[in-house]
């Protein structure tokens, strides 16, 4: 079974890093609406949009959707 992005995203989990991604993670932890089975990148994309005030920049998604693109290979 496919891995989620949510799955693959708390796998960067480290409440002691400043890594853009490492925050990310963190913060879509406490986040319970985050959609949690999601794999496809528009609907991933455009929640965070809408609902992710912790989520600074969009490019910090696009980073972390390329590494869970890699780690999927």
């Amino acid at each position: 079974m496919r891995k989620t992005f949510y799955q693959f995203l708390m796998t960067q989990r480290n409440p002691e890093s400043y890594d853009p991604v490492a925050t990310f993670a963190n913060n879509a932890f406490y986040d319970s609406a985050f959609p949690k089975q999601a794999t496809d990148f528009d609907a991933l994309s455009k929640y965070l949009e809408e609902n992710a005030g912790y989520l600074p920049s969009m490019t910090i998604f696009d980073d972390a959707w390329r590494l869970y693109q890699d780690s999927l290979a």
